[in-house]
């Protein structure tokens, strides 16, 4: 009986098997014939990560290569405003990126003249790194807090007012209250730390002691 079942189970899977590979096959039909064959074509380039050749697109979209290439051609001239109306008129607006044929295939690009708004774009997204010493600055926050500037200096031995303004700048430490005693203001690290170290909870800081060359110096409180 056991082994009745087994065989009709391994019967079933080239069924299931043919069964799926027709469904996308229906899929991918349905969607060409929906589709003309310059948003396939826009679809391909969109994803691609290297220049495509009009081979390789003429094969996906599965049609012939002079069409792939007037398609392109069309692409080209809509993307950069030169393509024409019905009427003979031509469209005179002009696309903020561009497709250009480089290495033998084509890719989309950011057109020329944009180069300097993308790269002020990239330069906000991405600033500039911390140095060694607001590195050095964060961790003594980060493991001593709630801590004053006062104490953070003594600990660096040196004068930590400006890495301090950078570190409250970038959002990686904040202002947490009071030295009941001094007044001084206190400091202590920010859920966008967190989010950049990848942990939950300052609690999961790995331990410093084991670090350092001599624990002795390290700092003695490290419980957070």
């Amino acid at each position: 009986m056991a082994e009745t079942e087994a065989a009709a189970a391994t019967d079933t899977e080239p069924e299931a098997g043919a069964k799926a590979e027709t469904e996308a096959d229906s899929a991918l039909a349905r969607a060409r014939e929906q589709h003309t064959l310059a948003q396939q074509l826009e679809a391909l380039l969109i994803v691609a990560d290297e220049p495509l050749s009009v081979v390789t697109l003429a094969t996906a979209t599965d049609r012939p290569l002079r069409e792939v290439r007037a398609a392109l051609a069309g692409l080209v001239a809509e993307y950069d405003g030169t393509a024409e109306e019905g009427s003979g008129s031509r469209i005179q607006s002009q696309r903020g990126f561009e497709l250009r044929e480089v290495a033998g295939g084509y890719r989309f690009y950011v057109r020329e003249s944009l180069d300097p708004v993308v790269a002020d774009f990239v330069q906000q997204q991405t600033p500039a790194k911390l140095s060694q010493a607001a590195l050095e600055t964060l961790a003594v926050v980060a493991y001593r807090q709630p801590i004053s500037r006062g104490a953070i200096a003594s600990i660096r031995a040196v004068n930590v007012d400006s890495v301090v303004r950078t570190l409250l700048a970038r959002g990686l430490i904040t202002e947490v209250g009071q030295d009941p005693e001094t007044t001084a203001t206190l400091y202590g690290t920010t859920e966008a730390l967190l989010r950049h170290l990848g942990i939950e909870d300052i609690s999961e800081l790995p331990p410093i002691a084991p670090l350092l060359d001599d624990p002795s110096e390290g700092f003695e409180h490290e419980s957070l």
